[in-house]
């Protein structure tokens, strides 16, 4: 099976459902017309399925390997691929001109982005999280620092990590032990170990940005105390050219379940020197303009890697001759019928389709509004950007990362026993996307944020924009008879998803673990309400263009994918609302022995 990245599915989603050209006025979507759209979309598509897809599986079965003098080799291939990234210019697509970077909206960048991931994510990670570093130093940099990193960074010629997580902590950030001694020089010396770092070693750049969170001396206890620092792997001479070899250290690599393409390290700063990036005891601030972007690019994967499952079910099924259709043979002059004709293999084939294209278009919304957030001249739009990026994040990153599990679960069940096998790729799309239920805040963590934190935000302000923006939709396409199944839907699953916000904030604060049994729930019942909006988008762009005249059998099939969505995924709100409804009460009942 040989992936084909969405080329198609995005183009419409840009030029037709977003509609990418009312924004051409803005300086920030100059660059960004359709034609310039469609032409990065189709060497986006090229390059990772022809350069990126071939070595995914070689990523899986090599891994990578650890040396003694505390290097990492990567595996055959990845090399000369990273090389072929940066000479494409793919890194900089989204990055400020200022620094060499191309200057497209983030939109358009997370199209490559999902390609990207779907043709190799352990891959796709090293530069996804250098993209991070560059977005943490432009928010808190000094221009010093600014004109230092982040051409280098842009350009991906050097690479960046993330550098929180410690042996004894990770979500609970207020117990951490790295410690940064302030020096004469105004740098400081970083002493502690941190694991789980992604891309932490490797040998595909000439020099590492490590962004590491510690705690300065005499710093307040818990999160109120912890500073960000820039601590490259090899120091930067007068030149701004790799210099002397810092002491930092990659100590091992973790042996994992999936992504085995990328360095998972484990990393000793041995009295490395460092930089104060921001100001002291605020670098969670900062570190989190990096998370949430990472956030919402673990949500992606979870679409990549369904997208890519998908299409190798889908295949398969195609292919594998097993039984006879329930309604005479389709294959008469064969043994048997392809199994694609059967309901349940249709079934879990549909499913996927209806959350991974629905998914596909709630996370380019989501990724405009954040460009508007920057780019609109108007404030009101700014911050409604502002306030769905806050609202949505742990909504894209959960809900995309479960859903997009069980459609790579779904895609090993298509190929039954084969499946199971490592003679095909069914195995690797469901062992790599698990790790993206976890990492970055696991989905639990993202569901408490939602409802603990996000809902409640500036008197509720962004989940009540976002109900007067379903309201508004809805008496748009009043009256719309091609319109009116999506719009029964969609005013159903909002209604439901409204009383339970109503019922959290009734009961939540009258009882906390209300709130924290509720959350999961509360969380899909957002997503699912989310996609059918999306469906209703996508429906309204497709029958404009049937009405136009356009005969491509696309738009057809578009709304027949929503209208199954519809019927057959978004009833699931209805079970999600009593769920949430019961309450913490039988939870909660049972004493910690009784486990």
């Amino acid at each position: 099976m040989t992936y084909q990245a969405p080329v198609r599915d995005y183009a419409f989603l840009l030029r037709d459902v977003l509609q990418l050209e009312r924004y051409a006025d803005l300086p920030a979507f100059a660059d960004a017309s359709i034609d310039t759209v469609d032409a990065v979309l189709e060497e986006a598509g090229k390059f990772t399925s022809e350069v990126l897809a071939p070595l995914n599986g070689v990523g899986d079965k090599e891994g990578c390997v650890w040396s003694p003098d505390f290097t990492v080799r990567t595996p055959s291939g990845f090399k000369d691929a990273y090389a072929k990234l940066v000479e494409g210019g793919w890194p900089g697509l989204g990055s400020d001109p200022t620094y060499g970077g191309q200057g497209l909206p983030h939109v358009v960048n997370v199209a490559f982005s999902e390609m990207s991931s779907s043709a190799n994510m352990a891959f796709s990670m090293y530069p996804g999280l250098t993209h991070g570093a560059y977005s943490a130093i432009v928010v808190g940099g000094t221009p010093e620092q600014k004109d230092l990193y982040l051409p280098k960074l842009a350009s991906f010629q050097w690479a960046g990590t993330m550098n929180l997580t410690e042996p004894h902590c990770g979500t609970d950030l207020g117990l951490l032990r790295t410690k940064a001694v302030p020096q004469a020089d105004g740098t400081y010396r970083i002493s502690g170990q941190k694991i789980w770092i992604s891309g932490g070693e490797q040998d595909l750049t000439e020099n590492i940005v490590h962004l590491v969170l510690a705690r300065i001396e005499g710093a307040p206890a818990g999160v109120r105390g912890i500073s960000l620092f820039i601590v490259p792997k090899f120091i930067p001479d007068a030149d701004g050219n790799p210099g002397e070899r810092n002491a930092v250290k990659c100590l091992g690599l973790e042996e994992k379940m999936g992504i085995h393409g990328n360095a998972t390290c484990v990393i000793s700063h041995e009295e490395s020197v460092g930089w104060l990036i921001g100001e002291e005891n605020q670098g969670l601030k900062l570190m989190f303009v990096m998370m949430n972007e990472a956030r919402l690019g673990v949500g992606l994967q979870g679409i990549a890697q369904a997208e890519a499952a998908y299409q190798a079910a889908a295949a398969f099924a195609k292919e594998r001759l097993q039984g006879r259709s329930l309604t005479g043979p389709k294959n008469p002059d064969g043994p048997a019928d392809p199994i694609i004709v059967h309901p349940d293999v249709r079934r879990m084939l549909m499913d996927a389709r209806a959350i991974v294209e629905g998914g596909r278009a709630f996370m380019a919304w989501t990724a405009l509004h954040g460009d508007l957030s920057h780019a609109s001249p108007d404030e009101a739009v700014r911050q409604k950007g502002r306030d769905y990026m806050a609202l949505m994040t742990p909504v894209v990153k959960a809900f995309l990362t479960d859903r997009g599990f069980q459609v790579c679960s779904d895609a090993m069940q298509v190929h039954g026993g084969s499946g199971f096998t490592e003679h095909f790729p069914a195995s690797q799309y469901l062992r790599d996307v698990r790790i993206a239920l976890i990492y970055e805040g696991t989905n639990g963590v993202q569901a408490l944020d939602l409802v603990g934190r996000k809902l409640a935000a500036d008197g509720g302000r962004a989940v009540m924009s976002f109900f007067a923006e379903l309201d508004a939709f809805s008496a748009e396409i009043d009256g719309e008879a091609a319109m009116k199944p999506f719009a029964d839907g969609l005013a159903k699953a909002k209604g439901e998803l409204q009383e339970a916000t109503m019922w959290l904030m009734q009961h939540g604060l009258a009882n906390p673990d209300n709130a924290g049994a509720a959350s999961t729930d509360y969380l899909h019942l957002f997503g699912l309400t989310a996609l059918a909006y999306m469906w209703a988008l996508q429906a309204r762009a497709a029958l404009a263009r049937i009405a136009a005249g356009d005969t491509d059998p696309f738009y057809e099939t578009k709304l027949v994918i929503g209208r199954y969505y519809l019927e057959r995924v978004l009833p699931e709100t209805a079970s999600r609302l009593a769920k949430l409804k019961g309450g913490s009460e039988l939870m909660m009942k049972l004493p910690a022995e009784a486990f």
